[in-house]
């Protein structure tokens, strides 16, 4: 009894923890660089790489951002922390920016990938 019911838990636990990623969030990202020092994952930070900080996801999650204005997305890898301002949803390198065709500020569009 206590297997069936170990293995129910477990089960639970799994299909909670995937409709969570499989969740779209909306809201505003932005670009952030501090070249050469180190992430919360303890990664040097590449501008050049296509990663980003969220303030919940697990450290290598990789998200689907769809820059909602033009349409354009990008598969990142979370590798860091922030924002810390209200209103954004993500951080992301000038390379994933660049990509997704902003500089600044954009609206965008999450998904687990």
């Amino acid at each position: 009894m206590f297997v069936r019911l170990g293995a129910a838990i477990c089960g639970a636990i799994v299909f909670i923890s995937c409709s969570s990623m499989a969740m779209a969030e909306s809201g505003i990202a932005s670009v952030y660089v501090y070249s050469g020092q180190r992430t919360a994952s303890g990664e040097r930070v590449r501008p050049d790489g296509l990663t980003a900080a969220h303030r919940t996801l697990p450290f290598g999650t990789r998200v689907r951002v769809t820059n909602k204005s033009n349409g354009r997305s990008v598969v990142v890898r979370i590798n860091d922390r922030g924002p810390f301002v209200r209103g954004r949803v993500i951080d992301l390198t000038p390379a994933a920016a660049h990509v997704l065709g902003f500089n600044g500020l954009a609206r965008v569009t999450l998904q687990g990938s």
